[in-house]
């Protein structure tokens, strides 16, 4: 059993920034990815931001791209998302998930569909 468990989340004011964290135990994993994922309330979720361990690979989405930084420590199964300049649209609950199987060589997973294990999610509210 994979359990994911995220944290960080929180009430910022915009311009801010926060780092969530994600932890993940139950198994260890060969090549794989972690990422980052949003659902805000009435929308389907998104993409963030991935990074596939094998190739020190990270691939944003165009909306995050230069304000929000992926790292981790692939031995310890950690992963973080660095975020900077938030913005009111950023609002939304975050979940941190793990892709078993992280695709061929240059290239790293962003479809809900690639990832196999999933976070509960940590708010994030970007609000004056």
């Amino acid at each position: 059993q994979v359990q994911l468990v995220e944290s960080g989340g929180g009430l910022v004011q915009p311009g801010g920034s926060l780092r969530l964290s994600c932890s993940a135990s139950g198994r260890t994993f060969g090549n794989y990815a972690m990422g980052w994922f949003r659902q805000a309330p009435g929308k389907e979720r998104e993409f963030v931001a991935s990074i596939k361990w094998s190739e020190a690979l990270t691939y944003y989405a165009d909306s995050v791209k230069g304000r929000f930084t992926i790292s981790g420590h692939n031995a310890k199964n950690m992963v973080y998302l660095q975020m900077n300049s938030l913005k009111p649209e950023d609002t939304a609950v975050y979940y941190c998930a793990v892709a078993s199987f992280s695709g061929g060589f240059g290239y790293s997973p962003r479809r809900s569909s690639e990832y196999d294990y999933w976070g509960q999610g940590t708010q994030v509210t970007v609000s004056s």
